[in-house]
């Protein structure tokens, strides 16, 4: 298995089987060294990022529109494409290798027309990529790879600049941040954050220092959505969607971390088994018809399922599934109110950048808001000051939500 050869096996699966990129690549890479699962990740994650815009220029430079194709042939034009149009990858060395996976798909008839869709791209591509416009939400959309609705979204919220620089800004790599684990000691290399005291900015992650629960990657976003719930020995927290547990092992006293999938709850328990966070307590049981015993908490977070829009970097094909959740939230939050004790608190936390999920949520609760902006001046919400908002193109990390409220 070489890099392209698995970043062409995440392609086809993502598209093709709706799989999710970092699982496919975790599997078609495992065999990889550092060096090559770097490249395969690279080109498998941009690839499903510029998806729409790589099918635009296939179709008007290939001649044949792109859902009509066999969809390995699709798979390995899209890649192709990618690194004619966005890498510094050779022109021959992509064109040849895009043929060699459509060969080796046994779809030999495709092969003469693989070449020569590859040799158009490589003669035109850059050109006509760099001709979009992007006056406009749609034209931005296009040019930027993202469907309308969230070009549209981004647009009306913060104007014409910011939106692209936001569009941009998700379109490359995500910072490298991990949170030390304070409850073992250990040596790891890397730059303090100067906002939030266990973040660290390496640039790599120490494989050996992970295995060893030293580390956590965990963008500063999320991090700082775990310190703002503010536990302390003695309390007792209930996170109501924990997995994969970064936030619930940065808690103190005694946690409760609930999981509604299987799966997920027993990767929760192997990450705090990992990382000795013996004060967590994970439940797989449905956040939303939660055993009657757990009651009475000093702090509920509510870190809520979402469109994620704030970590689209990160998670490459997530812009291709997106949607809204604000009827979940908003029951979530219910449930948080519910279950925490008179004058606790409740965090409120989701990744995305999207009022409609943020903001409206709180606003629609009854709860009392606890201003943030004063403690976090350097994160707080440009329109809303009460609130905190981490924003990938001001801040460089994932964007979140964040709101500390009262019953």
């Amino acid at each position: 298995m070489t890099a392209r050869q698995a970043a062409y096996q995440v392609v086809l699966r993502v598209f093709e089987d709706d799989a999710y990129a970092d699982r496919v690549l975790r599997g078609a890479a495992k065999e990889l060294d550092s060096r090559d699962r770097a490249l395969a990740q690279r080109l498998a994650f941009g690839t499903v990022q510029r998806a729409r815009t790589l099918d635009y220029a296939i179709d008007r430079l290939g001649k044949r529109p792109v859902r009509k194709l066999d969809p390995p042939v699709r798979a390995a034009l899209r890649l192709g494409a990618y690194q004619l149009g966005y890498t510094d990858v050779a022109q021959h060395a992509a064109v040849n290798e895009t043929v060699e996976l459509v060969r080796a798909a046994r779809l030999e008839r495709a092969v003469p027309f693989t070449n020569a869709v590859m040799r158009r791209l490589s003669e035109g591509v850059a050109a006509l990529l760099a001709a979009l416009p992007e006056d406009d939400p749609r034209e931005a959309a296009l040019k930027h790879s993202y469907p309308d609705w969230i070009a549209e979204l981004w647009w009306q919220e913060l104007g014409s600049e910011e939106a692209l620089a936001l569009m941009r800004t998700q379109n490359e790599p995500p910072e490298r941040v991990v949170r030390l684990n304070r409850r073992k000691d250990g040596q790891v290399e890397g730059r303090p954050d100067p906002d939030l005291p266990d973040a660290l900015h390496v640039e790599r992650i120490d494989e050996d220092a992970l295995h060893a629960g030293l580390i956590w990657p965990q963008s500063r976003g999320s991090q700082l959505a775990g310190v703002v719930v503010g536990s302390r020995p003695g309390e007792r927290t209930l996170d109501l969607c924990a997995a994969p547990g970064g936030k619930a092992t940065q808690l103190e006293g005694d946690v409760v971390a609930v999981e509604l999938h299987p799966g997920r709850a027993r990767e929760l328990e192997e990450n705090c088994r990992l990382l000795g966070a013996e004060n967590v307590t994970v439940v797989n049981a449905d956040a939303t018809e939660l055993p009657p015993e757990l009651i009475g908490f000093d702090r509920v977070l509510v870190d809520a399922p979402c469109s994620g829009l704030g970590v689209l970097a990160g998670r490459p094909d997530l812009r291709w599934r997106a949607r809204p959740l604000p009827e979940l939230q908003a029951e979530l939050l219910r449930v948080a109110a519910e279950r925490v004790k008179p004058g606790g608190t409740i965090v409120y936390s989701v990744c995305t950048l999207n009022p409609e999920e943020n903001e409206a949520i709180v606003d629609a609760s009854g709860l009392q808001v606890e201003p943030l902006g004063e403690e976090w001046p350097q994160f707080s919400h440009p329109r809303r000051p009460e609130f905190l908002l981490t924003q990938p193109h001001v801040h460089g990390t994932a964007g979140f939500f964040i709101a500390r409220l009262r019953t």
